[in-house]
């Protein structure tokens, strides 16, 4: 009762949601966000948050790290992880037209190895993109799974228009133990229906994918869920939309303690957005009380510690 009483009064949300927020986070650590500004072309941004909700750009907000591979050299929808090896594991969107998608990693999110470019979808002639690359952990197979949004025209169905460049999306993944060898690409998620930026954590003894429904006709354009006992799925319908009516895409997920935390791109409106639950399924939106550097588009959420945030450019 007291939750409820709670998202009835405004007022009262933000210092319970940063009261929760805090306990979680241990002593010695931080959050990181990993972005992107403009159109990728000056590469990777991030900005570091000691309670989730208000965030700071590093390095004056300024790229800490020059895209090199893709005759477009972008770098946007940064994702990174850290790996069971220790080391911090990085894809990215390198065009608007690749077959491929980015890859580094670093030991300090400070010196990276060198940018290689993974063709993931090369084996597709008629494939137009690869976008919004993202990496999950999969504990139960010891594999990471690298997973973004791609068109092949004519592939499938449901879900063709003409509008939005005749773009109808399905996410692909491949799966890998060392960042070396791959399998090849397969569908990860298709229920009939145009999908983006896709990102999945482990949620329990299940994982949760958090997805944009980009239909254009009727335009959806909104953030929904999906549930699946394995970390490839097979994943469920999506559920309602967790976004309201924004123009929302982007998605990345925290879980803090017994709230989960997911930050947006409310990219119509030029700005961040967030929304909140406690069990997946019931959302309060929070968007009114984050506050990210100006210009922020499409990150990711990550915990680093205090020594590792004090070795970046401030």
């Amino acid at each position: 009762m007291l939750y409820y009483r709670l998202l009835c009064a405004g007022a009262l949300l933000v210092s319970s949601f940063a009261s929760h927020a805090q306990k979680p986070i241990k002593k010695d650590e931080v959050l990181l966000f990993a972005y992107f500004k403009g159109n990728g072309e000056d590469g990777l941004h991030l900005a570091t948050s000691p309670d989730g909700l208000r965030w700071q750009a590093l390095n004056g907000d300024k790229s800490l790290l020059t895209p090199t591979v893709s005759k477009d050299k972008l770098m946007r929808d940064p994702c990174i992880i850290r790996g069971q090896d220790g080391l911090f594991h990085m894809v990215w969107t390198t065009s608007w037209h690749d077959r491929g998608i980015g890859y580094a990693n670093s030991k300090d999110l400070v010196h990276w190895s060198p940018q290689q470019y993974l063709p993931v979808m090369e084996h597709e002639p008629t494939a137009k993109n690869c976008w919004a690359p993202e990496i999950t952990y999969d504990a139960k197979s010891k594999q990471y799974l690298i997973y973004w949004a791609t068109t092949i025209p004519g592939r499938f169905k449901a879900g063709e228009t003409t509008a939005d460049g005749g773009n109808n999306h399905r996410i692909y993944y491949v799966a890998t133990t060392d960042f070396k060898n791959y399998t090849p690409a397969k569908v990860l998620y298709d229920k009939d229906f145009n999908v983006i930026d896709a990102t999945i954590q482990p949620a329990g003894k299940r994982f949760v994918m958090f997805l944009k429904d980009e239909t254009r006709e009727p335009a959806q354009k909104n953030l929904r869920v999906a549930f699946a006992d394995q970390a490839a799925g097979p994943y469920s319908a999506p559920s309602a939309p967790i976004t309201g009516q924004y123009w929302a895409e982007g998605p990345t997920a925290i879980q803090l303690g017994d709230k989960w935390l997911v930050y947006f791109d409310k990219y119509t409106a030029h700005k961040y957005g967030a929304v909140t639950s406690t069990d997946l399924t019931h959302w309060t939106d929070i968007s009114d009380q984050v506050q990210f550097p100006q210009g922020t588009r499409h990150g990711t959420v990550l915990r680093i510690t205090k020594k590792e945030l004090a070795q970046l450019p401030q």
